[in-house]
This record gives C-alpha cells, sequence and structure tokens, in this order.
C-alpha cells in the first residue's frame, strides 16, 4: 500500500467544517467573525510518550486528546486539526485501529481533519488543533491575582502511578493497574469545562508535565505566589483509596507525575458557587486546591498547617 493510498483508506473524509480539506496541497478554513483562531501542536514519540504495546485505537485518541487539552486550557472551542504521521511500516490493523480511536474522539469534540502528512520513519504522531475563541477572551497563564483561588479539574496521579507499575518500581492489584492504566492512555480533555471557564477563571493551564510544573508557568507568567493544601491534592488520585499506597508515591504522582491532561486554573472567590454549579453541568468535578499569593513563591501546606518542603521535579525532556 502506497502513501496516498494509506491517506485515502484510512484518513480522508469529506470535508465539513473546512472550506477546503484534504486532497489539496493546503487546507482553506475561514474562521469565525469576532472570533481570533487558537493554534496548538504536540508531538508523541515512541518510547518517549507512550510504549510500544499502547493498543493502536488508545493512541489514537491520546495523541488528539493532548492536543485538545492545551485548546481547552486557552478556554477555545476546536474546530480542526492536522495530522503528521512516521511509520516503520504499513500495518493495516494497526492504522485501522488508530484512525478509529483517532475519529472516535475527533466526532465527539466536533473536530475535522482537514490535512497533514504521512512518511516511513520511526513511530511518531504529531498533531496541530486549531480552534476558536471570542476576540480578547482566552484565558491565558498572566492573569492571576493575589486572593484568586486555586481548582484542579478531575483527577491526578493515576498516569504516572501506571508508568511506574510498567516500569516495575511498584506492584499494583490489577484492577488498580487497569484503572491507572486507562487515565495514562485515554486522557479525556476537559473542552466543556474550559470553554465555560471564559470570563470567570483568571488564569488556566492544562496539566501535562505535572501540576507543580504547569502551576508554576502561571506563577511565572502572573508574577505572583501560592499556598497549595497537599492533603486535599492527595484526595484527587482516583485509585487512592482501592491500595494502600505509600504516602511519597502519592504525593510524588499526584504533584509532579504528569501525563494527566486535567485543567489547573485561578478565579475570584466570589466566583466559587457559579464555577462549581459550572463543573456539575459539564460532568467534570473540580477542586479547589489553594490560594495565590502576592509573595512569589510556592508554599505546600500540610493538613496540619506546616510547610513541606518542595523536593518534586515535573517532567522536562532536555533536563
Amino acid at each position: 500500500m502506497g502513501e496516498f493510498e494509506l491517506i485515502e483508506r484510512f484518513f480522508k473524509r469529506a470535508a465539513r467544517q473546512a472550506d477546503v480539506g484534504i486532497g489539496d496541497d493546503c487546507a482553506i478554513w475561514t474562521p469565525s467573525r469576532g472570533h481570533q483562531l487558537a493554534i496548538s501542536t504536540d508531538m508523541l514519540v515512541e518510547g518517549r510518550h507512550f510504549l510500544s504495546t499502547v493498543n493502536p485505537r488508545d493512541l489514537g485518541h491520546k495523541a488528539l486528546a493532548v492536543n485538545l487539552s492545551d485548546l481547552a486550557a486557552c478556554g477555545a472551542t476546536p474546530h480542526a486539526f492536522l495530522l503528521s504521521l512516521s511509520l516503520p511500516r504499513v500495518d493495516e490493523d494497526w492504522l485501522s485501529g488508530f484512525s478509529e480511536g483517532l475519529f472516535a474522539l475527533a466526532d465527539a469534540q466536533g473536530c475535522e481533519l482537514i490535512g497533514g502528512d504521512t512518511t516511513q520513519g520511526p513511530l511518531n504522531v504529531s498533531i496541530t488543533v486549531m480552534g476558536e475563541v471570542p476576540a480578547h477572551q482566552a484565558i491565558l497563564r498572566s492573569g492571576a491575582q493575589a486572593g484568586d483561588d486555586v481548582y484542579v479539574s478531575g483527577h491526578l496521579g493515576d498516569a504516572r502511578l501506571a508508568l511506574e507499575a510498567f516500569r516495575g518500581t511498584v506492584s499494583l492489584p490489577q484492577s488498580v493497574f487497569e484503572l491507572a492504566r486507562s487515565r495514562m492512555e485515554r486522557p479525556q480533555p476537559r473542552t466543556a469545562l474550559g470553554v465555560s471557564l471564559r470570563g470567570l477563571a483568571s488564569a488556566m493551564a492544562d496539566i501535562s508535565d505535572g501540576f507543580l510544573g504547569d502551576l508554576g508557568h502561571i506563577l511565572k507568567a502572573s508574577r505572583v505566589g501560592a499556598a497549595i493544601d497537599v492533603a486535599a491534592m492527595q484526595r484527587l488520585m482516583l485509585t487512592r483509596d482501592a491500595w494502600a499506597c505509600p504516602q511519597d508515591l502519592l504525593q510524588r504522582c499526584v504533584l509532579s507525575g504528569g501525563d494527566d491532561y486535567e485543567l489547573v486554573f485561578t478565579a475570584h472567590p466570589d466566583h466559587q458557587q457559579h464555577i462549581l454549579a459550572l463543573s456539575e453541568a459539564c460532568g467534570t468535578p473540580v477542586t479547589r486546591i489553594g490560594r495565590i499569593t502576592a509573595d512569589p513563591h510556592l508554599l505546600l501546606l500540610s493538613e496540619y498547617g506546616g510547610v513541606l518542603p518542595n523536593t518534586f521535579t515535573s517532567f522536562d525532556h532536555f533536563a
């Protein structure tokens, strides 16, 4: 099977939102009047971002999900994406599963594949996603103010727990491993919540490299600090009550584990009830886990009010 037959069979669809989709040298897309484009790109490399044993359907899902998470973090509505795919060989079963997982999430999110590239080489998936946000309403990292509450969506730490199990550093009950693995391989982009928080959240980021690292981006951009309730953070691990997780591992997974693709955001305390109502309407739990401070330092507070040492390191590709 050649490159163009591969595209035709597994990835070409009739254009829906794009003016011109796959089949020409460029896709053409006209954004809505009064909106700005929101664009993000992520690359997934075998052995670095995913294991060779991953189900191709799950990989197709995750490849798009991690990009949609970036749009959610800006409060943008997804519309279209580009796919660049490097394959060591043509494996029709693998391509069928990958494209099914990719398009299942794309259809659920109303996001259309409008172009890309394929080549032979080490397995590598790169997606560029495009969305829209009303002009000047994008939620950036730079808007946090002293006194704002700090929130996190969903659950944290389970993806890292699954990675530790794959690495052989921890032994998990099978049911716990499967739940953690699903969090690692099939993250759910918080699109509806992100869009709903426009006008309420003062700053926001998605949690991809670890909570403390991604919160740190907000603190740096906003020139503020934060006081974080570690006990509240620990309750965010979905698998926490299903097995006796050692305390040090629990904290490491939740605070700096990465691969969660949840949202961390800040908002004025007056918005708390509105945010909780939106959380319920979106079907995505949110938890208040701290407060922004004028003093530009990050404090990790224990349940007894003491300050814990911050020895946690978030993911860095070149560290």
